[in-house]
């Protein structure tokens, strides 16, 4: 029988030399006809990982794909960062810098705590909102990023320009958003001037990125969520 263990590998424990076994297999995937100063780059990513790992602050699936989308990045002339500080107690998931700007893309598995089983499409929205909402403002392009076994209720909202969002709209994101992240809250300021540049699909098994424009990802999720 095998045990099934969120967040850990899909199969029993989901210890460190787990979490050190499928980085180095994916790693293995990556590093496939890249260059040395590539290799070294992602090296350097996947011992910061395992790092974080040690101190029980990391879980392998979200970990996985951090790392698919660090190797695209890289691939695309960034300096890569992952779980960067950007302000105070504000971690994102990946900090990707370069001559034109900086992105941020914080990676989403689709996990919900036990503590909202009931509830777990409003705590989905909640979550994707309040990303937006707070890492947005710390870069000059926003992106979310899943598996590609998980559509992400992306607000719609977030597709318009500031000066095209309603008022009400704002109060149901951040009505959201206060249900789930008071410490601290999401403010008003951040909801209207948040944006999303792009989706990433991330194919794990393919080593690969698949971008989308918010808009086309949009229809695809309003298929699947009332």
């Amino acid at each position: 029988m095998t045990l099934w263990n969120e967040g850990g590998t899909g199969r029993s424990g989901g210890s460190v030399d787990c979490f050190r076994r499928d980085l180095r297999m994916l790693m293995d995937r990556l590093q496939s006809n890249t260059s040395p100063e590539t290799n070294r780059k992602l090296l350097a990513l996947n011992d910061r990982l395992f790092e974080l790992r040690q101190q029980n602050l990391l879980k392998i699936n979200h970990s996985v794909l951090e790392m698919v989308v660090a190797k695209h990045l890289i691939d695309e002339g960034y300096d890569v960062d992952l779980e960067h500080r950007v302000d105070g107690n504000l971690t994102c998931d990946v900090f990707a810098q370069n001559g034109l700007g900086s992105v941020i893309v914080e990676v989403e598995t689709g996990y919900v705590p036990p503590a909202h089983a009931l509830d777990p499409v409003s705590y989905i929205r909640a979550r994707i909102a309040s990303k937006i909402s707070r890492y947005s403002n710390y870069c000059h392009k926003f992106i979310l990023g899943a598996p590609p076994h998980y559509i992400m209720p992306i607000p719609e909202i977030f597709h318009l320009p500031p000066r095209f969002r309603k008022n009400a709209d704002l109060e149901v994101i951040k009505g959201y958003c206060d249900m789930y992240y008071s410490s601290p809250p999401v403010t008003m300021d951040e909801i209207l001037n948040s944006h999303i540049h792009s989706v990433y699909v991330i194919d794990v098994e393919g080593g690969c990125i698949r971008e989308h424009e918010p808009v086309e990802y949009l229809e695809r999720s309003q298929n699947w969520y009332l």
